[in-house]
């Protein structure tokens, strides 16, 4: 009998460790994964503008994940040499802190079961993380500032204009420099306390999404269940966010809250990762009319790169989306806005960016059109924003 017990301990040992060292990699794989193509057709043209153009992304969800992104994966979406191959400059890193199961664009209760605590738990997470929001997205941010300490060479983290400056100057000398920033994905980070604004200020986080897949204490949320607009709560949170000069991003939101934090702020508000409802009928999209209302006060939208956004996942869908754009509200207000590794199942990594120029180009954009839209207009919204130091 005590053999037999001894087995199964081992078994059960065995188990555990199988789990927490081989789980994470394989729920990324089926979770953050590039629909299968043939190398993309990419003119001459297109290599040498996009060799030549400072490219910058609003959205990508990777510091969720258990994967050294200073070394190059074949799963996932980002990582520092892959970011190189791309030409990439400046990527904002989100924080997904919640995430609730059965996800959907049309209905989500803010009571649903979380599906990021297992992930938490599966990653072997520091215990506090396992029921607080706010310490789920100050630990995806000390593994940002992680990579920065030890990849000093190929990643730099940017919280102020000072930091974007140097940053600049320190690129012309390395090329292949990347420059980090911080967001959330939903105020629920929060944890229900204001006081968290300034944590999350004081560890490097220069954007605040108010909302994600549910409604939250600071309003309703695109896809939850009441439409309201802003609370009390979260009028509070909008103003402390706005004297930190903690730029505001309204993807998922409801429209109501969008019209009231347009309304209530004195700064342009960001979408960092959306489509547009006139070019895709999807849930995921507010309308057409609300976005020229955010472009109007100087806002900027960032196309994202998935199906539910802009209803296919190629380069030459990500292109019309971004032509259609520029129609709608015009060159300087839009940017890139990828969602990789935000569970999504994109065309191509971003490594194949240049394959997005070259749709571009094909598209019939000008050169100067292509380079704010692919990175330009959010160093300049970076320069107006950030804080100065």
């Amino acid at each position: 009998m005590k053999k037999i017990a001894l087995l199964l301990l081992l078994l059960v040992v065995a188990l555990v460790i199988g789990v927490f060292s081989l789980g994470p990699a394989y729920v990324e794989r089926t979770m953050n994964w590039v629909s299968p193509h043939s190398p993309y057709s990419v003119s001459e043209r297109a290599k040498t503008l996009h060799a030549s153009l400072l490219i910058g992304d609003w959205h990508a969800d990777s510091a969720l994940w258990d994967r050294d992104l200073s070394k190059e994966h074949d799963y996932g979406h980002v990582d520092i040499p892959r970011m190189q191959q791309g030409n990439m400059a400046l990527q904002m890193f989100t924080t997904v802190t919640k995430s609730p199961a059965g996800q959907n664009y049309d209905s989500n209760k803010t009571s649903a079961r979380d599906n990021i605590t297992s992930l938490v738990v599966i990653q072997g997470w520091p215990i506090k993380t396992w029921n607080s929001l706010t310490e789920r997205a100050l630990f995806q941010a000390e593994k940002i500032h992680n990579l920065a300490r030890r990849d000093d060479k190929n990643f730099m983290f940017i919280q102020s204009q000072t930091d974007l400056a140097g940053f600049l100057e320190r690129r012309l000398l390395n090329p292949g420099l990347i420059g980090g920033l911080l967001g959330t994905e939903g105020s629920h980070a929060l944890d229900g306390n204001l006081d968290n604004i300034q944590r999350l200020y004081d560890s490097g986080f220069r954007m605040m999404s108010l909302q994600h897949f549910f409604d939250n204490k600071l309003g309703g949320s695109l896809h939850g269940v009441s439409g309201l607009g802003l609370s009390e709560f979260g009028r509070q949170a909008v103003k402390q966010m706005l004297a930190l000069d903690i730029m505001i991003d309204v993807s998922h939101s409801s429209e109501n809250v969008v019209r009231d934090t347009l309304a209530l702020s004195d700064q342009p508000l960001l979408v960092s990762h959306t489509g547009f409802h006139g070019h895709c009928e999807s849930p995921r999209n507010i309308s057409d009319s609300l976005m020229q209302e955010i472009a109007q006060e100087g806002g900027l939208i960032a196309i994202g790169f998935w199906d539910g956004a802009i209803c296919d996942n190629t380069p030459k869908s990500v292109a019309a989306a971004i032509q259609y754009g520029i129609q709608l509200v015009g060159a300087g207000h839009v940017a890139l806005g990828s969602d990789f590794d935000g569970s999504i199942t994109p065309g191509f990594d971003t490594s194949e960016l240049v394959a997005i120029t070259h749709e571009l180009l094909e598209s019939g954009l000008t050169e100067p059109q292509i380079r704010l839209v692919m990175g330009e207009n959010m160093l300049r919204f970076l320069q107006d924003n950030l804080p100065q130091t």
